[in-house]
């Protein structure tokens, strides 16, 4: 199929380089285009313990009536409490770890006042964090705004997501159904304009287009995210699913809570560092960026061997054409042990209080994990400053002196 680039995108993509049509797999490191096809078949703790780990400021966040804002084109995220009280003021140098113990960090920004949430250690419950820097949520209190129903449901209550969606505050997530592993991506609604002291309703499982008898009864669905497309003004999810491998779809959206089009595979685990103990690609983010849309995912098992990888489309494209996707063939973030970091993941994408763009992502400051990598908690989220290379491609990295300026310890670590 031929591909047209509207005159915004045409403009925007004058200084990158135009490539060829088709699935691509390219180096992250490297500017050369290399062919690989990506197929796009469809397959058929006790609380009070972990608490005592979190060292809180005592002062709650302003409170804030939000506005109704318009569809944000970036995908953002938030994160809950630190284990050191911070400084909130702006500044260039942002704090290692911004939060503890929060695995799946998401930092939603709006009109200047930043909104965090993550997976809670003990997967039973959401909670929200709110201030005006990104330093700022590091001291301000979390709330809880939802907490699973024991008695009907069971375990998991996963990797959190606040967006503004359709002219609603919406939080999608992960959560157990009928039995333990019977994971599902859900949705929370706000009834009101103030994530933060607003009531949340809980609105069940993501709806399926009619027709589409893969999303709901093909394995787990998990870590779900959404993006609005500005050149075709609509809006997409993508997130997990589990039918054997854990791969990563992506589908039409109709409402905040319901799908238009049928699901559609996006990216399975094809490389080796994919494949890792398990064979894995979830956690998708989503970043615009110059006439591109590129969305990073997590691979691998969740210890050390966890990387991020990443996808990338032209801005005018259509999303629903896999061939207009391309795939990088090598991780673009990875473990450091010269640095501390092991199992970087499971990122999103915000702008920072300078302006510039932030990835904040989890990752734990050491290797070995006794028992279940699931039930080691000291996954803390970090800030890292992204960067791009002449094509407007992301560049991930972090530096010494960008890492461990906060005082935390690890849950369970003396």
């Amino acid at each position: 199929m031929k591909r047209f680039l509207c005159i915004a995108c045409s403009l925007a993509l004058l200084p990158a380089t135009l490539w060829g049509l088709g699935v691509r797999a390219l180096s992250a490191t490297d500017d050369a285009a290399q062919t690989a096809d990506l197929p796009a078949v469809q397959l058929p703790a006790q609380e009070e313990n972990l608490l005592g780990e979190f060292l809180r400021e005592e002062a709650a966040p302003a409170e804030q009536t939000v506005p109704s804002p318009a569809p944000a084109a970036t995908e953002q995220t938030a994160s809950p409490a630190p284990a050191a009280a911070a400084s909130p003021e702006v500044n260039d140098e942002y704090l290692s770890p911004l939060v503890t113990l929060r695995a799946d960090p998401y930092l939603y920004k709006y009109e200047g006042r930043y909104y965090f949430t993550g997976s809670y250690p003990e997967y039973d419950r959401i909670e929200l964090t709110s201030a005006d820097s990104v330093n700022g949520i590091a001291a301000a209190v979390p709330k809880t705004i939802w907490k699973m129903d024991g008695a009907t449901m069971s375990k998991y209550v996963w990797a959190p997501e606040i967006h503004y969606v359709m002219g609603q505050w919406v939080i999608y997530f992960a959560y157990s159904q009928t039995s333990l592993w019977d994971i599902k991506a859900c949705a929370l609604r706000c009834k009101g304009d103030d994530p933060m002291h607003d009531e949340w309703e809980y609105m069940g499982m993501i709806k399926a287009a009619e027709g589409d008898n893969f999303f709901n009864n093909s394995g787990m669905t998990l870590d779900m995210t959404v993006f609005y497309h500005e050149a075709l003004g609509k809006w997409y999810a993508i997130w997990a699913q589990k039918p054997s491998s854990s791969n990563l779809y992506i589908a039409e959206m109709e409402t905040p809570f319901a799908f238009a089009s049928k699901s559609i595979l996006l990216s399975q685990p094809d490389y080796d560092w994919e494949k890792v103990r398990e064979n894995v690609n979830e956690g998708p983010a989503v970043l615009q960026h110059a006439g591109k849309i590129f969305v990073s995912f997590s691979a691998a098992a969740t210890g050390f061997e966890y990387c991020m990888g990443l996808l990338e489309l032209d801005a005018c494209d259509d999303p629903m054409e896999i061939g207009n996707w391309t795939k990088y063939k090598d991780p673009v973030f990875k473990t450091d042990e010269s640095l501390k970091i092991y199992g970087p993941g499971h990122n999103c994408f915000v702008e920072g209080d300078n302006g510039e763009q932030l990835c904040i992502l989890h990752f734990r400051d050491y290797k070995d994990i006794t028992g279940d990598s699931l039930l080691d908690y000291n996954r803390h989220a970090h800030v890292m400053k992204i960067t791009y290379d002449k094509n407007g491609v992301p560049q991930f990295h972090l530096g010494q002196d960008e890492l461990y300026n906060a005082q935390f310890q690890d849950h369970g670590k003396s």
